[in-house]
């Protein structure tokens, strides 16, 4: 594949990573049993300010992105997207799809959901633009404290986790069925989404003219 196909596939794979992501979301919010933690905290801040879900999405990226800076963390073309574009993608989906409240319907669209931010998870990191702004605060706090990954991860989940169902967040099933299964469904995703590097040609010495002297 050349550099340039390389860039089209990376460009289109987050975009649409992007926009599968937010859309994923707004089915886990519709199901209406419980969400992912970071969306705890989002609904619980619509909740008592009146913004829209997306808004929200969109300022909480940014307000993680200031937090980078004191641990040094740099942001790609990827993360920036990632803050910009997830949100409006979230109330796009919203306006969509109404709130179920038939248990099978309920099921049926988290797992959809699910299922589609576990694809667009491996879209948008294996298009190789960088992490989102929540991941890479994953990261940089474990690079800063050199605790393990999984302490960092549990510590910002069940924190913000807290903040969210204090302010009246939706708390539930599905905030544990995302813990337990979002790692395992997305982690075969990413070995299969990750766009390869462009493999670069050798330079091959041009053969020396048949009368050259040795």
């Amino acid at each position: 594949m050349s550099p340039a196909t390389t860039m089209v596939r990376r460009i289109l794979q987050l975009a649409i990573g992007l926009f599968l992501y937010g859309i994923g979301i707004a089915l886990m919010v519709r199901a209406a049993i419980g969400v992912a933690p970071w969306d705890v905290l989002t609904q619980g801040i619509a909740r008592q300010t009146g913004w829209s879900f997306g808004l929200i999405t969109v300022l909480t990226s940014f307000v993680v992105l200031l937090i980078w800076i004191p641990i040094r963390e740099k942001p790609g073309i990827g993360t920036v997207a990632n803050a910009i574009l997830v949100g409006p993608a979230a109330e796009v989906g919203l306006l969509l799809v109404p709130v179920q409240t038939h248990p099978v319907l309920q099921v049926l669209a988290f797992a959809g959901g699910l299922a589609l931010v576990a694809i667009a998870t491996g879209l948008y990191i294996g298009a190789r633009f960088g992490p989102g702004p929540r991941d890479g605060l994953m990261t940089g706090l474990h690079r800063v404290t050199g605790w393990p990954i999984w302490v960092v991860r549990t510590g910002i989940e069940v924190t913000v986790l807290a903040i969210g169902w204090l302010l009246g967040g939706n708390v539930g099933l599905g905030t544990v069925a995302f813990a337990l299964l979002i790692g395992p469904m997305a982690q075969p995703l990413l070995r299969l989404l990750l766009v390869p590097e462009p493999v670069r040609k050798r330079e091959v010495p041009e053969p020396a003219p048949a009368n050259a002297l040795p």
